[in-house]
């Protein structure tokens, strides 16, 4: 069989190259059109105001920010804020975890302004798990799970950042941070830190570390760039907003089963007791103001979550706040 003229052989190379370049142009556009479809940035009618409850909504809209009018829950909501994982906001600061899909999966940390517009980007590795800003906006910690997806077991590591906007400075993984531990300088391959919550200095921060089969609530100097234990036995602190307490959950149970119970400790004596919550609580929980905190639990009639709240003196009894939502952040 003779070959076809060279003309006919050109022709169906240009063909050929022509349908390539479109085949990628359309995958590229189909790869930008998804981006479109999870903003990242709200609405312009969508900011961070004081006096709003945010939280992350988990039935209609998943996964994305709305609010509410003050701290109650019972306001009219308002949406159309970013699409996170997970989300908590201070002073015009908002931090929003990502989590998008593909091989592999990828993270972000993203810092908002007051608009909930996007200031900067950082990729980062795992799943979202834990979020703070400090009261004043200015520092920043997130939490991501490097390997596993619960605390409640052992097989799970965890690699905790903190950024502080004024600087830009980004501390990747505070595990390298120097601990003492029982008054003694702790070095062990195992350490993983979690749940950071920031004073209104900006310097001291709390946060929990794991050891050796134990967790410890730890107290930090960003300055002095240390770490010292206080006490075993305290998961996720929140430190309220007059400094002087920290809500933490407290495990109860050694196995994997309804293992926690959210307690309140006073650090002026380091005395503890539980809140009216009985349940299980798996969540770093969130101060609304000094006397009441809020956290979220699996939803009943098939919701994901729903968050509550109770009061911080332990009275009372734990009562429900927003529907469908996750990742509460009072902004005052």
């Amino acid at each position: 069989m003779t070959a076809p003229p060279r003309s006919l052989r050109a022709r169906v190379i240009a063909v050929a190259a022509a349908a390539a370049v479109l085949a990628t142009v359309a995958v590229a556009y189909t790869l930008r059109a998804a981006d479109r479809a999870a903003p990242t940035a709200a609405t312009s009618r969508f900011a961070l105001d004081a006096g709003h409850l945010y939280y992350r909504r988990t039935e209609a809209g998943a996964g994305r920010v709305a609010r509410t009018a003050g701290a109650s829950g019972k306001g009219p909501r308002t949406t159309g804020g970013p699409s996170c994982e997970r989300f908590y906001a201070a002073a015009g600061t908002a931090l929003c975890l990502q989590r998008r899909s593909g091989i592999p999966p990828a993270s972000f940390a993203l810092v908002l302004d007051d608009k909930l517009r996007e200031k900067r980007r950082i990729a980062l590795t795992g799943i979202p798990n834990r979020a703070r800003v400090s009261a004043s906006g200015h520092m920043l910690s997130w939490t991501m799970f490097a390997t596993g997806d619960s605390y409640a077991g052992s097989s799970f590591s965890t690699r905790t950042s903190i950024l502080d906007t004024r600087t830009g400075y980004l501390i990747k993984n505070m595990e390298e941070i120097p601990l003492t531990l029982d008054g003694r300088r702790h070095h062990s391959p195992d350490v993983n830190y979690w749940g950071v919550t920031f004073a209104d200095d900006d310097n001291r921060f709390y946060a929990t570390v794991s050891t050796k089969g134990k967790t410890y609530l730890v107290e930090g100097d960003m300055k002095k760039w240390a770490a010292r234990t206080l006490r075993t036995n305290v998961e996720c602190p929140s430190l309220s907003p007059d400094n002087t307490r920290i809500a933490f959950k407290k495990r109860v149970r050694k196995d994997t089963s309804d293992p926690w119970r959210l307690y309140v400790l006073d650090l002026r004596t380091m005395r503890e007791h539980p809140l009216a919550e009985t349940r299980s609580v798996d969540d770093q929980a969130a101060w609304l103001d000094d006397d009441t905190v809020a956290y979220a639990l699996p939803g009943a009639d098939g919701r994901k979550q729903d968050i509550w709240r109770a009061r911080a003196d332990g009275k009372g009894s734990a009562n429900l706040l927003v529907r469908g939502g996750t990742s509460p952040a009072a902004v005052r």
